[in-house]
C-alpha cells in the first residue's frame, strides 16, 4: 500500500491499483480495512501562538484559517512531513482544562513526535528549554528502551519527543 495526498494536505490511503480505503488480502487480515488516525484536535484560546509553535519547532504547515463567524469558531489544520495532521481550534465558549498539566491523568495525555535520533531529541529539547518552554521529563532512556523527553506546548499540552 502507498500513501497519497489530496490537495497537498489531506491524506487518504490508496493501494497500487488506485483503490481508496483498500482491504488487506494477505490472508492474515483478510477483508479488514486499513485504518490510520486521520487527525487529532486541540482546543486553545491562543490559536495563532499555538500554530506558530508547531510550525517553528515541529515543521508543521498550516492551511488557510477556517472561520465560522456565526459560531465564533476558528481553526487551522497543521500537516507534518509524514502526513499526520493536527487541528487547532478556538471558540470563546470553550472552558479551560481542569487537568494538572504536569500530572498524569486518565484520557488523552500526550502526543509524540519522532525526530530520528537521540541527538535530535537532545537538540530539540534544549532548543525548547532555551526558548522558555517547560521540560517536564528527560531527555532520558525509559525502562522499555525509548529515548525521549516530555515538554509542554504554550497551552500546557504534553508532548513527547522521541527517536
Amino acid at each position: 500500500l502507498v500513501q497519497s495526498r489530496l490537495c497537498g494536505y489531506k491524506p487518504h490511503l490508496q493501494d497500487p491499483s488506485g483503490t481508496t480505503n483498500p482491504t488487506f488480502s494477505d490472508g492474515l487480515l483478510e477483508g479488514k480495512v486499513l485504518m490510520q488516525i486521520e487527525h487529532m484536535a486541540i482546543w486553545t484560546h491562543n490559536l495563532e501562538q499555538l500554530k506558530t509553535f508547531y510550525e517553528t519547532y515541529f515543521g508543521a504547515k498550516a492551511n488557510n484559517k477556517y472561520v465560522n463567524p456565526n459560531k465564533q469558531f476558528e481553526s487551522y489544520f497543521l500537516t507534518f512531513t509524514t502526513g499526520a495532521r493536527l487541528e487547532l481550534m478556538q471558540q470563546p465558549t470553550i472552558p479551560p482544562t481542569k487537568n494538572d498539566v504536569e500530572s498524569q491523568f486518565t484520557g488523552y495525555i500526550h502526543m509524540a513526535f519522532s525526530v530520528g535520533s537521540q541527538e535530535q531529541v537532545d537538540q530539540l529539547t534544549a532548543r525548547l528549554h532555551q526558548a522558555g518552554y517547560k521540560v517536564v521529563d528527560g531527555p532520558r532512556r525509559t525502562g522499555d528502551g525509548y529515548y525521549e523527553s516530555a515538554v509542554l506546548d504554550p497551552d500546557g499540552n504534553r508532548l513527547e519527543i522521541t527517536i
